[in-house]
């Protein structure tokens, strides 16, 4: 071989192996993909499955043109870089198939194919480790047209949580503390303080997790963690909502209808900063939505789309550096474009109006800066201790004789139980 070509070699093997190594992250669905989430036993879901269980991933294509999807797994560690496990090693099957369950919508004034991926499905007949995972979805070019992360997890440790308030005066009143053992009774855990990683969440948004915390200190084979501080989240406040699950009627928090476009509009009543209000307990589902239309018999494709008005009343945080956005598990969260508010000159306010699937949903309005770095210090509806929030615990574990890093236990605290 030339010296000329084992440089170019040599080039090509350093860039594919870096390329490998990047860390993963969700790309953000184009226009067209709605309604993209993860749903088992027949509820849309955070994406934490256990190990051999079974679940779906479903989204909408608004143009309706039955269009060739095809999905691509991709196993991940704990850092969400790609493993070099090869496929068939965590796969049993195939996957880089075409996605073949769709249908179309019916009765509705948008059109939309809704497309349905189900683990295990004929190609893709076991997940065989725990750990994380990448999901891309691509088109008939092999582009990724979005990807979503997911979690599968084995039932080898207990993981006991709770939920206290921060014991720092100054933030006592605005910030939950997770404090949480764990336990295995069927791993003796080696040299736990460089082993064993967690992940803490807050409501399934893996934008807000808490990583990298090392076990304080060990009783036998249980783990400890009661931090004051590098546990700590902000409580923020119980998420909005709106229903339109009868898309011509008005209804909770749906001011007005109209159909002056192509497709319904929902107008919701405009929505005051509450951050300087005091706390009002009232249920929500912590950010996640139904899809249902009570005038049909199969919500994935009798659900109509309706433009979404969003209106807010936040004078003070009107800036040239920031931007409001508008989210929740319907938009995975996502501070794109399409969620970004406009400022209303003439009336105040900030307005924006997203095209959402009929039903129930919760939303919540976020301030990040160009960055995309959200403020969670200074939110729109403020941060109280009083919040219900749902945490997930995670537990990561890796061996001296282990490949990767499996998920061994997880978790769940819930802070209407909160304790001081």
């Amino acid at each position: 071989m030339s010296k000329f070509l084992f440089q170019n070699f040599l080039l090509f093997f350093i860039f594919t192996f870096a390329t490998a190594q990047e860390v993963q992250t969700e790309v953000i669905p184009p226009y067209n993909i709605k309604t993209v989430s993860f749903v088992q036993n027949g509820n849309n879901v955070v994406p934490i499955f256990e190990l051999g269980s079974t679940f779906e991933l479903q989204f909408d294509d608004l143009f309706g043109n039955e269009a060739n999807y095809y999905f691509d797994i991709t196993h991940c560690d704990y850092n969400w870089k790609p493993t070099d496990i090869p496929k068939t090693d965590f796969i049993r099957g195939f996957d880089n198939q075409r996605i073949t369950d769709y249908v179309n919508s019916f009765n509705t004034l948008q059109v939309y194919s809704h497309y349905r991926l189900a683990f295990p499905n004929q190609f893709t007949t076991q997940l065989r480790l725990s750990g994380n995972y990448i999901l891309k979805i691509l088109n008939e070019d092999k582009e990724v047209v979005f990807s979503r992360k997911f979690i599968l997890y084995e039932e080898h440790s207990t993981v006991a949580a709770q939920v206290k308030r921060s014991r720092n005066l100054s933030n006592i009143n605005y910030m939950q503390n997770l404090e949480f053992t764990i336990l295995s009774n069927d791993i003796a855990f080696q040299t736990p303080l460089q082993n064993v990683r967690v992940v803490l969440l807050q409501n399934g948004d893996f934008n807000t997790a808490i990583k990298n915390i090392p076990p304080q200190y060990t009783i036998g084979n249980q783990l400890v963690y009661k931090y004051g501080q590098e546990t700590l989240f902000w409580g923020g406040n119980e998420f909005l909502y709106f229903e339109n699950k009868d898309i011509r009627a008005a209804n909770n928090n749906v001011g007005k209808v109209g159909s002056n476009n192509d497709i319904y509009n929902s107008y919701l009543y405009t929505n005051a900063a509450r951050g300087n209000q005091i706390y009002t307990n009232y249920e929500d589902v912590n950010g996640n939505f139904v899809v249902k239309n009570i005038n049909g018999s199969n919500n994935e494709i009798e659900a109509d789309y309706a433009w979404v008005y969003f209106t807010l009343s936040a004078p003070t945080f009107r800036s040239n550096n920031k931007d409001i956005y508008v989210t929740g598990m319907f938009n995975n969260y996502s501070l794109s474009a399409e969620n970004k508010m406009d400022y209303n000159q003439d009336k105040g306010v900030f307005e924006k109006a997203i095209m959402i699937k009929q039903g129930f949903t919760n939303f919540q309005y976020k301030i990040a800066d160009k960055k995309g770095i959200v403020d969670y210090e200074n939110a729109i509806d403020g941060n109280f201790y009083q919040t219900e929030n749902e945490y997930t615990i995670l537990v990561y574990y890796k061996q001296s004789s282990d490949r990767y890093e499996r998920v061994i236990g997880k978790g769940n605290a819930n802070s209407i139980n909160i304790t001081n």
